[in-house]
C-alpha cells in the first residue's frame, strides 16, 4: 500500500492529480503540499513512499527539496513532474537522486506507469 504526497503550488493541478492517484489501486492516501517548507513539513509529520514534487516550487526549489529527502527520507522516492522539457532537466534530475521525471503534458497512462 503506497502513501503519495503530491507537492505542487497550483491547487487545481493537485485537486487534478489527487482525483487521479484516488483511483489508483495500491494507494492507499494522497496528501498535498503547496510550498516547499510545506513538503519539508508533511515529511517530518510523516512517512511517504512517493513524492510527486514539481520542480518549480515557492520559497524551495525542487532540487532543493529533492536532496533533502534523499539525505534524510532514503524510503520516499521522488517523481519529478514538471512542466518544463525534458530533456533539459530530466538527467539533471535523476543525477540528484530522483526516481523518475515526467512531463506535466504526458498522458495519463505515463503518469501511471510511473507512479507504480
Amino acid at each position: 500500500m503506497a502513501k503519495v504526497l503530491i507537492a505542487d503550488d497550483h491547487a487545481v493541478f493537485r485537486a487534478g492529480l489527487r482525483q487521479f492517484l484516488d483511483d489508483v489501486p495500491g494507494v492507499t492516501t494522497v496528501g498535498e503540499a503547496a510550498t516547499g517548507n510545506d513538503v519539508l513539513d508533511k515529511l517530518r509529520e510523516d512517512a511517504w513512499d512517493l513524492l510527486v514534487l514539481d520542480i518549480n516550487m515557492p520559497d524551495r526549489s525542487g532540487l532543493d527539496i529533492l536532496r533533502h529527502v534523499r539525505a534524510g527520507h532514503e524510503r520516499t522516492r521522488v517523481l519529478i513532474l514538471s512542466g518544463y522539457p525534458e530533456r533539459q532537466y530530466a538527467i539533471n534530475v535523476l543525477r540528484a537522486g530522483a526516481s523518475g521525471y515526467i512531463a506535466k503534458d504526458a498522458d495519463p497512462e505515463e503518469l501511471l506507469k510511473a507512479v507504480r
